[in-house]
């Protein structure tokens, strides 16, 4: 290879990821392996149907799934903290809109020693007092230093204003909210929803017949967890804020956190997969035209960027920015300009080319491991989405013109609708 001499520029034509295998266990939880590992390293995702649009009560998914590394029947939370270090692990606990998770990385060679502490963790869990009061006292403290964050305080008030405070997008939380969580709050979620009728996992990394079978023994054998009824997603109604402009005033602060943010059409629409090209080259990537205008050009900001934000009954055009706050007006000007142009200027051939080969590379990089392509598979399963629906993007990033791109600005990009929340100085 002569390295002076600049390899050739190749399109992305097309794309053809590695399918996964997946298997329906015999206690019928679902089993989705990525085997494309080279190191031997194990990543495991097992997902409970649950989060934020199923719980009663602020925080129950949230705390119920932190608490799991707390103690168990089997291991006190030293014990599971000491035998993961020991064993070179990392777990992960995290809960979303729809799903609750439980991820672990493994070295191969202590596999079944990890596997052992996460399955005591999932179908044995104490959810102990002494435990749970330090948890909280640590996610108040946190709640009360992002109170003083003007980007914390503009982003929850404006989804407060799209959404309305009956959505669980809306509800804002105050303190009271975390104290209310206490022990049966959490153990009435866990029996709710951790259980084997609503559990998938994903296994990825360089993955050998007898690590299967011990996932199979742990967790596809016997059916765990309290009988339950199947909890369908609830429906909420969208209730957004009549007026365009709020403002939070923090007289202290020199940077003035501003968001702004509009309702755009459902995932399902024919023409959401070309919205994203759009959303990118507006605010998506460095060379956008929201950074080249006031980052690049006017000096407003450090960075600005705007994107899509998915949630299950909805998707959000989000802008987000901080700036001096003399320059909040100015900067919001500059953000209503750039959508005039989009609505009245055609785009260009070659600043579309460039978009579409940011978005093109951006996919590429998003297939080169085992554990980003066990993302993508856990995306498609919990959004529902078909298994072309990587190809389709690739599809859609390529046959978007510029007409496409001023069609949908003027269909979707609606000043009138873009509502405006700054926090800081006036």
């Amino acid at each position: 290879m002569d390295r002076t001499i600049q390899p050739d520029i190749r399109q992305l034509d097309s794309l053809t990821l590695q399918s996964p295998q997946r298997f329906v266990l015999p206690n019928g939880v679902s089993l989705t392996v990525i085997n494309a590992g080279s190191q031997d390293v194990t990543r495991v995702d097992i997902l409970f149907e649950g989060g934020r649009w199923r719980q009663q009560q602020k925080f129950q998914g949230l705390f119920t799934s932190r608490m799991l590394r707390e103690g168990s029947a089997s291991f006190t939370s030293k014990e599971i903290s000491e035998q993961l270090d020991y064993y070179g692990a990392w777990l992960e606990l995290s809960a979303s809109t729809r799903h609750d998770y439980v991820t672990f990385y493994s070295l191969n060679k202590y596999f079944d020693k990890v596997l052992n502490v996460i399955e005591s963790i999932v179908k044995e869990p104490l959810f102990p007092a002494r435990e749970l009061e330090i948890v909280k006292d640590t996610n108040i403290q946190q709640f009360l230093v992002n109170l003083q964050r003007v980007d914390y305080l503009s982003q929850r008030e404006l989804f407060k204003v799209l959404y309305g405070e009956n959505h669980p997008c809306g509800m804002v939380a105050q303190e009271e909210d975390y104290r209310a969580i206490n022990i049966d709050v959490l153990r009435a979620y866990y029996e709710k929803f951790y259980n084997s009728r609503g559990c998938a996992i994903f296994i990825s990394g360089k993955i050998d017949d007898n690590m299967l079978d011990q996932i199979k023994s742990s967790f596809g054998t016997s059916v765990f967890g309290a009988e339950s009824t199947f909890s369908p997603m609830p429906t909420y109604s969208i209730e957004p804020a009549p007026e365009k402009r709020f403002f939070i005033e923090r007289p202290e602060t020199q940077q003035s956190a501003i968001k702004m943010g509009l309702h755009v059409m459902d995932r399902k629409h024919p023409d959401f997969l070309k919205f994203k090209v759009l959303a990118t080259l507006f605010g998506g990537y460095f060379g956008s035209r929201l950074m080249n205008n006031i980052r690049e050009d006017k000096g407003y900001t450090y960075g600005i960027s705007a994107g899509i934000v998915k949630y299950p009954d909805s998707n959000l055009l989000l802008i987000s920015t901080e700036a001096d706050s003399n320059y909040v007006e100015p900067l919001i000007g500059e953000v209503y300009n750039e959508i005039d142009r989009l609505h009245t200027e055609m785009v260009g051939d070659a600043e579309l080319q460039v978009v579409k080969n940011y978005m093109m590379g951006e996919i590429s990089r998003s297939y080169e491991s085992a554990f980003s392509l066990s993302d993508l598979w856990i995306f498609n399963y919990t959004y529902d989405e078909s298994d072309d629906y990587y190809a389709r993007t690739l599809s859609a990033i390529q046959s978007t013109t510029p007409e496409d791109i001023q069609r949908l600005a003027q269909q979707f990009l609606c000043k009138e609708q873009l509502k405006e929340v700054i926090a800081g100085k006036k």
